[in-house]
C-alpha cells in the first residue's frame, strides 16, 4: 500500500513488479501512480492534514477489502508521522515498516536530529534555535545565513520553500516574523550557509536493521530546483564515499532505526568534513535509482518485512537519476546564467541512467504528467 501517488510512488510500485504481488495507491487528490500499469487499484483517501480520518479511512479500508497482512509504504513526513504515531492500531491490519515515534521523531523534527549528530560527534552546520526575536538579534551571525524549518511538513507544503537565504538583520528580522506566521518560532533554525551548490551535496541511502546496513547506495545530488537552496534534486549520480556509510550507520544504529532512509550530508570545503543536514525516515525522491544500480530498496524493505533475510553488499558507481519535468528548465535556466555550459549539459545526459517517470513499459503516467504539468505551469502564469 503506497501512501502517496507523485514520482515517488510511481517508482515503488514499478519496482515492486519483480515480486509479483498485488500494489494498491492511495491519494487524497490527483496523482500519476494511479495510471500505472503496476498498480492494482487506487482508493481516495482523507487528507492527510486530518490524522483521525486517515488512519481510520486505513483501518476500514483493510477491513473492507480484507487486505491481510499489507506493507505500508509512506512517500511523505506527513505519512511517517502518522504512521509513527498510530503504529500500534495500524499493526493490527498492516506492516508498518516505519519506527514508533520516539524513534521516527529524531528525524522528524531536526532539533532532535543535530541534539544526537552533536552528542555523537557528528559534523553538523552551525546552527541556532532562536525561541524569540530578543534571541534571534543577540546572535552573532556571518551573512548571508539561511532560516530553515526544523520540521519541513509544517512549512513546505505552505511556501514551496526549504530554506530562505537572508543577507542581513533587517532581512532576518523580516523573514523570521515571515516564518513564524506560519510555524512556531520554536521550531525556526538560523543556520550558516555551506558553500559549493549542489556539487557538494551528498545522500547514504539505505536499508537499515538490526543495528547495521543491509543494502545501500550514495549519490551526489549535482543538480535541484531551485539550483541555490533546491527543494527537490533533479540530477543525481551514484558514487562511492565510504566516510557516507561511517556517518550515518552511527547515527541510525544510535536511533535504534529501522527501515529504509536518507541520510543528507554538505561537504565543508573550509575543513574538508561531511556535516549532516537532513535525514527522510521513508522512501526519497530518486530512490529508484537505487533499482538501476542493483538495489531494489522497495523490493528489499517488502521481503524484510516478510521475515526474508536481505543483504546486498554492493552497487554500481555512475549510474543517473534525471527528474524530467524539472531537470531541463534547471538547466537551461543555469546555461542562461552562463553557470553551465551546453556541451557540459549535454555530457551528463550519457551514460546508465533512470528516468523518473518516463518508462516505456509503463507510458501513461508520463503522458498525464507532460499534459497536466503543462497546465499546472499555465495556471501559475508560466512560472517555474
Amino acid at each position: 500500500m503506497i501512501i502517496g501517488g507523485d514520482f515517488h510512488g510511481l517508482g515503488i510500485a514499478r519496482n515492486l513488479e519483480v515480486l509479483d504481488i498485488p500494489v494498491y495507491v492511495i491519494d487524497p487528490g490527483f496523482c500519476i501512480a494511479r495510471f500505472s500499469r503496476f498498480q492494482q487499484a487506487f482508493f481516495k483517501c482523507p487528507p492527510l492534514t486530518d490524522p483521525d480520518s486517515f488512519t481510520d479511512f486505513l483501518t476500514d479500508l483493510a477491513i473492507r477489502k480484507n487486505l491481510g497482512k499489507t506493507v505500508l509504504f509512506p512517500v511523505s513526513d506527513t505519512a511517517v508521522q502518522i504512521l509513527a504515531k498510530n503504529r500500534k492500531k495500524l499493526e493490527r491490519h498492516y506492516l508498518v515498516p516505519t519506527p514508533a515515534w520516539e524513534v521516527s521523531r529524531i528525524s522528524y523534527n531536526k532539533k532532535f536530529t543535530y541534539k544526537l549528530a552533536s552528542e555523537i560527534g557528528i559534523p553538523i552546520p552551525r546552527t541556532f534555535f532562536p525561541e524569540n526575536e530578543e534571541e534571534l538579534s543577540e546572535l552573532k551571525l556571518d551573512f548571508p545565513v539561511i532560516l530553515k524549518p526544523a520540521v519541513t511538513a509544517n512549512f513546505y507544503p505552505v511556501t514551496h520553500r526549504k530554506a530562505i537565504k537572508v543577507n542581513d538583520h533587517c532581512e532576518l528580522l523580516r523573514q523570521y516574523r515571515y516564518m513564524s506566521s506560519i510555524i512556531d518560532k520554536a521550531e525556526i533554525m538560523v543556520q550558516e550557509i555551506i558553500k559549493g551548490g549542489p556539487k557538494n551535496l551528498y545522500s547514504f541511502c539505505s536499508l537499515f536493521s538490526n543495528g547495521a546496513v543491509r543494502a545501500k547506495i550514495m549519490a551526489v545530488r549535482l543538480r535541484q530546483h531551485p539550483m541555490d537552496f533546491g527543494s527537490a534534486s533533479t540530477y543525481v549520480v551514484t558514487c562511492n564515499i565510504p566516510q557516507l556509510e561511517e556517518l550515518s550507520t552511527r547515527i541510525l544504529r544510535n536511533m535504534n532505526y529501522y527501515g529504509l532512509s536518507e541520510v543528507e550530508f554538505m561537504f565543508d570545503e573550509r575543513d574538508d568534513t561531511f556535516k549532516l543536514i537532513d535525514i527522510n525516515p521513508r522512501t526519497w525522491a530518486w530512490h529508484t535509482l537505487g533499482a538501476k544500480a542493483g538495489v531494489n530498496f522497495s523490493a528489499l524493505l517488502f521481503r524484510d518485512m516478510h521475515n526474508d533475510s536481505v543483504q546486498v553488499d554492493s552497487f554500481e558507481s555512475g549510474v543517473i537519476w534525471i527528474r524530467e519535468l524539472t531537470d531541463i528548465p534547471t538547466a537551461v535556466s543555469e546555461i542562461v546564467k552562463q553557470r553551465l555550459k551546453v556541451i557540459d549539459y549535454l555530457r551528463t545526459l550519457k551514460g546508465k541512467k533512470e528516468l523518473a517517470v518516463f518508462s516505456r513499459r509503463d507510458p501513461l503516467p508520463f503522458l498525464v504528467e507532460l499534459f497536466w504539468g503543462s497546465y499546472m505551469w499555465c495556471k501559475r502564469g508560466c512560472r517555474l
